[in-house]
């Protein structure tokens, strides 16, 4: 009888609950646009922008086609207006707040509702938010007017004495690389490029929730949840409720009318800690958050929060200063990539391009993402998946290679946007530095931009810098975000500086631009790489796409835009020549110039690798493009890796085999990123290219945990062999880890390979294809290729006289009968 009287009182509870959450409906439907001219209206996609717009309607040609870029150049020159309606049913319009939420607006834009002007716009970067209550009807209609971006950048421009380098984008807020970069076209757009939202709720609001972690030990986690409540009157009865891991953690307390922060502390015991994939779990607690008023729910979310430690250490030492970071209490190398925006229109990029972007991060052994200042503030998506997968970020501000404006309005305007993006970030677990700007302290110092400026204009500009990223960004991180450390600019001194190798980050750009040949790499070796990088041809894929060719061509009229830099070709020819033969065939080339691009770049990781842990980090540039083009990027627009990004793979194995030769000896090093002691068996191979051994070392070792050890010195003289007539084969063997190198003293191009001989067995499987490569004697650098859609498990690798080796090749394709092997043997 009491246990149904107690269900019946139950039930009669839940009943009077009632649910008050917000509401919310995003208006994406009915969209038109047209150029603010003209009289025809056109329909359009939100999220999007002008050019995915009047390129669905065929009004511009494809600017990643051909040389399309230069025939497009006319839409930031117009202004452009887009309009919709949106119906508010009686309930919505009886809440007591109806709010129009603009999450991105690129970039000066005057919003209309019901043909009143409701607010205007000058930055891409910031959520806009618009009480319409009182404006808000049953049927309402939208318009949003687009102003060309140049109307207020030469306005700005005028006000000044001085030319701001490089140009007029620095007076908008907006993804820079729009206005074009050496890897990147000059698609400026304009539009609605983020969601726009319409939220009611009735007299309170959960504005915003912040769990943020005061103290980390192995049985103790300590975290003050900060919670603002926007309440229109007085509340004596309300309940703020955090479950997680069947815990509950309740605060019942009263609520002041207007909009207040409340904390509450949260302890968890024995909390379980976040890594990086690489050196254990990522784990992300869950915690559902809940706001009642009396009984009612006024708001409910849930947030995932990996518990962690992350500093940068900055340490004074008898060399310089420290520049590593620690994650719960632990120095880690940090091996990655500089990430740009994955497209130039940004509403092309869906959350598979992000999940398979990143698999491909952690597939190649990659534990930091650096998001680069010249492009966006990423969606929730990417930083999502980056908790998840346990990749942790170094998050630019969006401040790249130049120098910005000091006036009032402008650092209003920044300090906003920096408000907006730190509180929208700061509870991602991944994000583990906040850097002002990309180069703009290098920019001015070395690249020249003040010989034509006066003292007083030098003063000025240089004030203006340290506003923003000496003031106004560091304190709004230490307020806001104030577990996460904060960097002014990287580099953070530049490449004329000598202090670049001993502290602080460095983008050595000596290697490509200075045209130094590839051993740089493996002579100046800073505390920290965030920049390094080379180019390379994009797959046979993305260039059949852009000059619209099936064969490959190295001399097509498109690469006029799809190469930017001015230098850009010169420089892959040189560097080919020195390591590589030069082919004469585009397809040959094209696999040519990947070879190049992989083996510098690799030469750079290990080096960096081997000097742990006077070096802590390697980043190399870039992941990824944003078009298909001629670039720096191991993965390209087609998402196809390209050899740099197989070969890093192998370079960022948590235990890596890695020698170098300096006065005649092949010094051989054991670089573990482990955070045990291994111990096993290690063995050096010297084998000639029909499979002989001609010499070879063995001996067990001990290897210690995170850092680099020199194991083995070999004089080339006690190799009764031409170093071009040798391949040395390392291993490392213990029992819960099988590490594996190749390395060659000679150069590629003077290796004397046999003539290609390869066999293959395919084989169709769920998921594709096996491969099975095997042949005689070695084969170098081998490349599987075919015109079928889809990802090789491993690809430009070498395959010893007399072993098998089996790739997987995962596609939808049901056959793959144009299937073709390239190798070096073949391309001499």
């Amino acid at each position: 009888m009491n246990r149904i009287f107690t269900l019946m009182l139950a039930l009669i509870i839940i009943s009077c609950a009632k649910d008050d959450r917000p509401t919310v409906a995003e208006i994406n439907q009915n969209w038109e646009f047209k150029q603010q001219k003209d009289t025809t209206w056109h329909s359009a996609t939100v999220p999007g922008n002008v050019y995915s717009d009047l390129l669905d309607h065929k009004k511009i040609p494809d600017p990643f086609l051909g040389s399309n870029e230069l025939n497009v150049q006319w839409v930031p020159t117009k202004d452009w207006e887009y309009k919709t309606t949106f119906n508010l049913d009686e309930k919505t319009l009886e809440k007591s707040h109806i709010e129009l939420t603009f999450e991105g607006l690129d970039t000066y834009a005057s919003i209309y509702l019901n043909d009143s002007l409701l607010g205007k716009t000058n930055n891409a970067f910031r959520t806009w938010k618009f009480d319409i209550k009182k404006a808000a009807i049953a049927k309402n209609s939208l318009r949003i007017e687009f102003q060309k971006t140049s109307v207020h950048e030469e306005k700005e421009t005028e006000k000044l004495d001085y030319l701001l380098n490089p140009g007029i984008r620095v007076f908008t807020r907006k993804a820079q690389f729009q206005y074009g970069w050496d890897w990147g076209p000059i698609v400026n757009t304009s539009g609605i490029w983020k969601p726009i939202k319409v939220t009611s709720w009735n007299n309170m609001r959960l504005d915003d929730v912040y769990f943020k972690q005061e103290k980390l030990t192995d049985s103790l986690a300590t975290l003050e949840v900060e919670y603002t409540i926007s309440s229109d009157e007085n509340v004596e009865e309300t309940s703020f409720q955090i479950k997680f891991n069947n815990t509950t953690h309740l605060v019942e307390s009263a609520v002041k009318k207007g909009t207040h922060t409340y904390y509450t502390t949260l302890r968890i015991k024995n909390p379980k800690l976040w890594w990086t994939f690489n050196l254990g779990e990522p784990y992300l607690y869950e915690f559902d958050v809940t706001l009642k008023e009396g009984k009612d729910v006024k708001a409910q979310q849930k947030i995932k929060k990996g518990l962690r430690t992350i500093q940068l250490i900055r340490d004074k030492d008898e060399k310089g200063e420290t520049f590593y970071f620690k994650l719960n209490g632990v120095p880690v190398f940090m091996k990655g990539a500089n990430y740009i925006p994955q497209h130039s229109m940004q509403n092309k990029v869906t959350d598979a391009h992000y999940e398979k972007l990143l698999n491909d991060v952690v597939d190649a052994n990659m534990n930091m993402l650096r998001v680069w200042g010249g492009g966006i503030y990423e969606n929730d998506v990417f930083y999502e998946l980056c908790d998840e997968k346990g990749i942790l970020i170094w998050q630019d501000f969006m401040f790249a290679c130049a120098m910005y404006p000091g006036d009032k309005a402008f650092l209003d305007n920044v300090e906003k946007e920096a408000i907006d993006q730190v509180k929208r970030l700061r509870n991602f677990t991944s994000v583990g530095l906040w850097c002002g700007n990309n180069e703009n302290y290098e920019a001015w110092h070395n690249w020249g931009w003040q010989t034509d400026k006066t003292e007083a204009q030098k003063k000025e500009i240089w004030d203006s810098y340290l506003a923003v990223f000496d003031r106004i960004l560091p304190e709004t991180v230490a307020k806001l975000n104030p577990e996460i450390d904060y960097w002014e600019s990287s580099p953070s001194y530049g490449r004329r500086n000598p202090k670049s190798f001993t502290e602080g980050d460095n983008h050595d750009w000596a290697v490509w631009h200075g045209g130094v040949p590839f051993e740089r790499f493996e002579q100046k070796i800073p505390r920290f790489m965030s920049e390094f990088g080379f180019q390379s041809f994009p797959s046979y894929e993305a260039i059949r796409y852009f000059t619209g060719e099936d064969s490959i061509s190295i001399n097509h009229d498109s690469y006029i835009t799809h190469q930017k830099h001015p230098r850009g070709f010169k420089l892959i020819r040189e560097y080919m020549g020195r390591d590589y033969p030069v082919p004469t065939a585009g397809d040959d080339y094209v696999y040519m110039s990947q070879l190049t691009q992989a083996k510098g770049m690799t030469m750079g990781m290990e080096a960096q690798r081997r000097a742990m842990p006077y070096c802590m980090g390697s980043l190399y540039w870039q992941l990824n493009d944003c078009w298909p083009v001629v670039s720096w990027s191991s993965i390209d627009f087609m998402g196809n890796w390209k050899a740099l990004h197989y070969k890093a793979k192998k370079s960022f194995e948590d235990v890596l085999i890695s020698s170098i030769v300096e006065n005649d000896t092949i010094k051989t090093y054991v670089v573990s990123d482990k955070l045990q002691t291994l111990e096993g068996d290690f063995a050096l191979e010297f084998l000639d290219f029909k499979g002989n051994k001609v010499h070879g070392i063995t001996k067990n070792i001990k290897l210690p945990a995170n850092t680099s050890t020199l194991i083995a010195e070999t004089p080339v003289s006690d190799i009764k062999a031409n170093p071009s007539d040798y391949v040395m084969k390392g291993t490392f063997i213990s029992s819960s880890i099988e590490a594996t190198s190749l390395f060659y003293v000679a150069r590629p191009k003077d290796l004397k390979l046999f003539p290609q001989d390869i066999s293959t067995e395919v084989t169709k499987t769920e998921d594709g294809f096996t491969i099975k490569i095997s042949a005689k004697t070695l084969q170098k650098d081998v490349f599987i290729h075919t015109k079928a859609k889809g990802h090789f498990s491993d690809n430009f690798f070498d395959v010893l006289p007399n072993q098998t080796v089996t790739i997987v090749f995962t596609t939808d394709a049901t056959n793959i009968d144009d299937l073709a092997i390239k190798t070096l043997n073949d391309v001499q």
